[in-house]
């Protein structure tokens, strides 16, 4: 597909078949991600692979039964909570890998850092017809100290984008997108407004 067309064509996907991934088929998103534009060519990211359904759906637990101890009832999180309160919500999907978009350094760049490389990994799931998902309500889980060590996560790393992917069991149409607000500006405009900051002087 041309670029534009996966970018279109990208979609949350919630609903996969039980088909495995291969390793080297994350490995290729991996590989995609990490040309994200990096601030000072930093390159702050690492990226933590977990395989298997079962394993997910087991993680997938305990991230709900963590969240329905949390007090995130409200906001945007609320409905995502309730959902939680589902004993067959799985906060996961179901989904056959989980990668995790990790920022090793706290520079002040390093999780927008993560943020460009996690599109990136999703874009290039897209134009390789498999789907994926960012699921940040499961960010401060792996965040816990616990977690980290779990995973053998440094505990300075911070994990700015778990990932979902695997194959999509259908394509969800679009929900559409409004028109981008844009807001050109011009020196003209900034002589206009420094003409009346004059006017609005003397008249003041």
């Amino acid at each position: 597909m041309e670029f534009r067309e996966v970018a279109g064509k990208r979609r949350a996907i919630r609903d996969y078949t039980d088909k495995a991934l291969e390793p080297e088929e994350i490995q290729n998103l991996i590989e995609t991600a990490i040309q994200a534009p990096s601030a000072r060519n930093m390159q702050p990211w690492s990226f933590w692979v977990i395989e298997g359904r079962d394993t997910i759906d087991e993680l997938a637990g305990s991230v709900r039964d963590w969240l329905l101890e949390q007090s995130f009832g409200h906001g945007i999180y609320s409905p995502l909570v309730r959902a939680a309160g589902n004993p067959g919500f799985s906060v996961f999907y179901h989904a056959s890998a989980l990668v995790l978009v990790t920022a090793t350094s706290q520079a002040v760049q390093a999780a927008q850092d993560c943020c460009l490389a996690a599109e990136m990994l999703m874009l290039a799931a897209r134009d390789s017809n498999l789907g994926s998902c960012w699921i940040g309500l499961s960010c401060p889980w792996f965040n816990l100290s616990t977690t980290k060590a779990q995973f053998k996560i440094p505990e300075e790393y911070c994990v700015v984008a778990p990932i979902i992917l695997g194959h999509p069991k259908k394509w969800p149409t679009s929900n559409g997108r409004s028109p981008a607000v844009v807001h050109w500006w011009s020196p003209q405009d900034r002589q206009l407004a420094d003409q009346d900051a004059d006017v609005q002087a003397v008249v003041g």
